[in-house]
């Protein structure tokens, strides 16, 4: 239970102390700021605490926004605030002060706060409001309030309070009846409602999304809120109703294939669903960031293999490299975003006459939806995937598929390039770190690092990783199956990887060392199991390389959560990217001589316990970590580019 406390002196006809509890808040009531210390000392130190001035007024969403975010140690809006456990001592410490400190609401003689003063120098008519798509914000005429003093307090402790945007929703301290009879005609004025339902939608989306979903998924977000689902119950159904269009599709009958193409559809929208109804009713958690965070690949993933082998059940089409192939480079798109967007995301002195030319292209409105449908995101990929699998057969879907990432990936990509080059930006230590972790380098590579160490060089990592991915997929895929010298390259590649990790990777294009890694390992692994000619080779690798991304995703969420990459004796234990690939290529290469005299299954066998040890592992230690209570919990707002 969490304990709001209410501070000052009651207000008639208030429902303040209903709205609190409506939000799940014990309340409890405190004159001054000894009062409020006082009632803050009982709470357990394990819970929430919020404060409230009893002349607050405003929207419950406001409050719920302020009072509810689980994101957020600290959060305010005038007349409120809240602490959660880890900011609960510098709360305390900020009464404290506020009580002590003269002149302020707390105190006998009261004097106008820092935010009631710059309130009341706003003139009458003025509230913590803001009209839709104007950053400016007006400020009502207000009082001293004790809450706001202690939100500046808590903020000279180093524990800044997050303030939420409100937009048009009300949250004042009014200073008189007169200004009070205003603040509450202005909340009534405001539909709550239509504001809670439209910024349940997230930001940034596709066209597809934004304009053929989200207009009535948010309904049924609302409809799951009312009936106390959460987003990880929806999420969970998003994954059922995925993995039985998965099903339908490996009937490989018409019929099945029409009936794929709608559920597909359907899991997507309530995939949308399940992060509006985190938003609308701010239920963020770390198991619904784990959940979101990994559901959307293995759902596409998984009809990718269900296409598969709808192909081979409907006329003996084996279309698994396809699959594979298109699961390789949807991957692979995917590292180059968080890689760039990593690299960047803190770098100083960060200009460029390529993103200026972006920010102008998006002060356009229709360019900013061709440039998002370009890069061919989730909802239109589904889509095309869903319309194709009903109207087509699974090998079109996937050349469409493939050609359609292929070249959302080429414009990304050169984009990204572009921005690199361009720009003079200075890499922080902490991006270094995060491409370094994305990197994945094994002990064979760590040896080699060590042994080589360097002096950074703009361009020298990324170069060397291209050479070394070049060679290696150039000599599986033009050596003679099972050829030793094939073991010979992904040896030299392990040697390669670690000269270009030998030095922070603070260069213009080191974001690129992540994705070169993958595709050389996941390119490689798609090559080798294509030329062995065994059966069933390829659905095995399709598992391995399913579960080595599924290692990489989670690296990617840890870091962005701000929890750093998994422990590093995980990733030495599952080898890192160049010692996999080392045995998988002697695999192939020993049991391709081995196989000389008849059919052996031997690497199929070999390939999929490798999947099996690879994928248990990683998901122990990931599941251990996402319901764990230190997991941050975080969620997506911005939106996934591809």
């Amino acid at each position: 239970m969490s304990t709001a406390i209410l501070t000052g002196a009651p207000v008639a006809g208030s429902s303040l102390q209903d709205d609190l509890r409506s939000l799940g808040f014990d309340v409890r009531t405190a004159i001054d700021a000894a009062g409020v210390a006082t009632e803050l000392a009982a709470v357990p130190p394990r819970e929430r605490v919020a404060l409230v001035d009893h002349r607050f007024v405003g929207h419950g969403h406001a409050l719920r926004l302020a009072l509810t975010d689980p994101r957020f140690p600290a959060a305010a809006v005038s007349g409120a605030l809240t602490a959660q456990p880890e900011a609960r001592a510098a709360l305390a410490r900020a009464v404290t002060a506020a009580a002590a400190a003269p002149g302020t609401a707390g105190q006998a003689e009261r004097a106008p706060s820092p935010a009631g003063a710059a309130a009341t120098a706003a003139g009458p008519g003025a509230g913590q409001l803001a009209t839709v798509g104007d950053a400016e914000e007006t400020a009502e005429a207000g009082t001293p309030s004790l809450v706001d003093d202690i939100a500046a307090a808590l903020d000279a402790e180093g524990a800044t309070p997050h303030r939420p945007e409100l937009g048009v929703l009300v949250a004042t301290v009014p200073a008189d009846e007169e200004r009070r009879a205003a603040a509450l005609a202005r909340t009534a004025a405001v539909d709550e409602e239509k504001v809670r339902l439209r910024t349940a939608v997230k930001a940034r989306d596709g066209f597809f999304t934004t304009f053929c979903i989200s207009p009535y998924s948010r309904y049924i977000a609302r409809w799951c809120a009312r009936r106390g689902l959460t987003p990880n119950q929806v999420t969970t159904a998003s994954l059922l109703t995925a993995l039985i269009a998965a099903g339908c599709a490996a009937t490989g009958t018409r019929p099945g294939f029409v009936a794929a193409g709608v559920l597909l559809i359907a899991s997507f929208v309530l995939d949308c669903t399940d992060g509006q109804l985190a938003r609308y009713s701010l239920q963020y958690s770390t198991l619904g960031a784990w959940l979101d965070a990994t559901f959307d690949r293995a759902k596409e993933y998984a009809y990718y293999a269900g296409l598969a082998l709808g192909a081979a059940n409907a006329d003996g089409d084996d279309v698994w490299a396809l699959a594979l192939g298109a699961m390789v480079l949807q991957t692979c798109r995917h590292v180059v975003d968080f890689s760039f967007n990593e690299a960047n995301h803190d770098a100083t002195g960060n200009t460029s006459p390529t993103a200026a030319l972006s920010d102008r292209l998006n002060s356009v409105g229709w360019t900013v939806w061709v440039r998002r449908m370009i890069v061919l995101p989730i909802g239109e990929r589904w889509a095309m995937i869903a319309v194709l699998t009903a109207l087509t057969t699974p090998r079109i879907t996937f050349y469409v598929l493939l050609i359609g990432c292929a070249l959302a990936a080429c414009y990304t990509t050169a984009g990204r390039v572009l921005r690199s080059l361009t720009r003079k930006a200075r890499r922080t230590d902490r991006a270094a770190q995060a491409l370094a972790d994305l990197a994945d380098s094994g002990p064979l590579a760590e040896l080699v690092a060590k042994a080589a160490a360097r002096k950074p060089g703009a361009y020298l990592a990324p170069v060397v990783a291209a050479l070394g991915a070049a060679l290696l997929v150039a000599g599986a895929a033009a050596l003679p199956a099972g050829s030793w010298l094939a073991v010979a390259g992904a040896a030299l590649y392990a040697v390669l990887a670690g000269c270009a990790v030998a030095a922070p990777l603070k260069g213009p294009l080191d974001w690129l060392v992540p994705p070169l890694f993958r595709a050389a390992e996941y390119g490689t692994v798609l090559i080798l199991a294509a030329r062995s000619q065994v059966n069933g080779a390829l659905p095995a690798a399709f598992g391995l390389v399913a579960a080595v991304a599924y290692h990489h995703y989670d690296t990617v969420y840890r870091i962005r959560g701000g929890t750093g990459a998994p422990p590093h004796g995980l990733v030495r234990a599952i080898g890192g990217h160049e010692g996999r690939i080392l045995v998988v290529t002697a695999i192939a290469a020993l049991l391709h001589g081995q196989s000389q005299g008849g059919p052996n299954q031997g690497f199929t066998i070999v390939l999929t316990a490798l999947a099996v040890v690879i994928a248990l592992t990683v998901l122990i230690e990931s599941i251990r970590f996402w319901v764990s209570s230190g997991a941050p919990a975080v969620h997506d707002e911005t939106g996934e580019p591809a």
